[in-house]
């Protein structure tokens, strides 16, 4: 998450208002260092995530003595929307992204809410500076988090490597927990064929419309399945519902298996977040540690935010939902790692995607899903070496009449033999020149 100085102690990142500077309160620029060194050493990458779209609220001067920053016609939901047609304002933000992989040695960044940005050509000209001064034979990670699903700023190498794909996570969502409140109702509707276009083009949305009416998205199925990366949970999909609740809390622990080694065993990149692979039972909750009027703004803020959501359109049921400025808050989101049956399935699960599809996801290619039944789908890919990998989930309520046509690589314990009853999943990899 975001590292950017912002006032106060503790932050999820997204209130930065001087971004060449380390939060002081997480340690020195020279400890940030030594941490990057350090998982290096032991063969971890470390992706930054960085915010151009706007400037936290408490502590941002700029406007003050150099307005010509904003465009003061342009709202956001921050304020005055960043002039990106300034070559200086540019200069700024492309010196920003090389000081943290040239000087810091991040391996990467992620592009917080690229959508806020309009101007796509600062975007490419970003990838292009990058590609351009990083040393030849050192790849760094460039990622967006774009809910425009711009599929053009991720189809050429020097640009965007891969985008954080929403609609993978909200279809899940909704088929395992049947929620369908406020952005998840763009979800309810017929969510098995939405699954399957996901899996078999990678966007949901390509051109199709929103709840609001609006169009969102652009074709996507020409990408290769490692532009998008997909996730069951993140810092988000957690700590923006009003308790921090976990996914394991909100669905049947099978479905969440199923769900688990689909993740884990496509050619999608599979993001996972801390406490995921032990189900941890602490909540990740919004905290900050704003004060006086800012403090109380963001806490009714943050309540109003649930008024479309039918478990708290009753006031006095929004005042349950924790105070973000509260040091308890940010207390109670630190997991706890306890080695389970969770964790014992992610770790099988990792080790056999290291093994047999990591090493061919160059080259790797989408051959489609299809729907097999009400909440099931079966989807295909052939990686790089030529093999074929196919994936059977059901988290319908129907036991299908599915049998392995090929080597089983993985398959959840209820799914074995012929039938693939609810909540379960089976994963066949075909070797180079056999197919079902």
């Amino acid at each position: 998450m975001p590292l950017a100085q912002c006032p106060g102690e503790r932050n999820w990142g997204y209130d930065g208002v001087l971004p060449y500077a380390p939060q002081a309160s997480y340690g020195t620029p020279e400890q940030l260092k030594h941490l990057i060194d350090s998982a290096h050493e032991h063969g971890l990458a470390v992706i930054l995530d960085v915010v151009y779209n706007h400037f936290g609220p408490d502590g941002n001067y700029l406007g003050q003595y150099a307005k010509g920053f904003f465009q003061e016609d342009v709202h956001t939901p921050w304020g005055a929307g960043i002039d990106f047609n300034r070559r200086q304002v540019r200069d700024f933000f492309l010196d920003n992204a090389l000081m943290w992989l040239l000087e810091y040695r991040f391996d990467g960044l992620r592009l917080d809410a690229v959508h806020a940005i309009d101007n796509p050509d600062f975007l490419r000209e970003l990838a292009h500076r990058v590609r351009e001064q990083v040393d030849t034979g050192r790849h760094v990670w460039l990622m967006l988090e774009n809910e425009l699903n711009q599929a053009s700023l991720l189809q050429h190498d020097r640009e965007f490597d891969a985008q954080w794909n929403d609609d993978f996570h909200n279809v899940l969502h909704v088929m395992l927990t049947g929620e369908t409140d406020a952005y998840y109702s763009d979800f309810a509707e017929e969510p098995t064929a939405k699954l399957a276009r996901c899996l078999g083009e990678g966007f949901i949305y390509q051109g199709h419309t929103t709840r609001h009416g609006h169009q969102r998205g652009e074709p996507s199925g020409h990408l290769p399945p490692s532009a998008f990366v997909a996730f069951l949970q993140n810092h988000d999909q957690i700590g923006n519902r009003a308790l921090g609740e976990r996914l394991h809390q909100l669905c049947p622990p099978q479905a969440l298996q199923a769900a688990t080694a689909l993740l884990l065993l496509s050619p999608m990149i599979p993001l996972m977040f801390m406490g995921d692979e032990s189900n941890a039972s602490e909540p990740f909750l919004f905290f900050t540690d704003h004060h006086g009027e800012l403090a109380e703004a963001v806490r009714e803020g943050r309540r109003n935010e649930f008024a479309d959501f039918a478990a708290f359109r009753d006031p006095q049921r929004r005042e349950r939902i924790p105070d973000p400025n509260a040091l308890a808050t940010f207390l109670q989101t630190t997991p706890s790692f306890t080695e389970n049956e969770h964790t014992q399935l992610y770790r099988h699960l990792l080790s056999l995607r290291h093994q047999h599809i990591v090493p061919h996801l160059p080259g790797s290619t989408t051959l489609g899903a299809e729907v097999l039944a009400d909440g099931a789908v079966s989807a295909r890919w052939r990686l790089g070496n030529g093999s074929l990998l196919q994936i059977d989930l059901n988290l319908g309520a129907t036991p299908l009449d599915r049998r392995a046509t090929g080597p089983v690589l993985f398959e959840t314990p209820a799914s074995h033999g012929a039938h693939l009853p609810p909540y379960s999943a089976r994963v066949t990899l075909f070797p180079v020149g056999e197919h079902p």
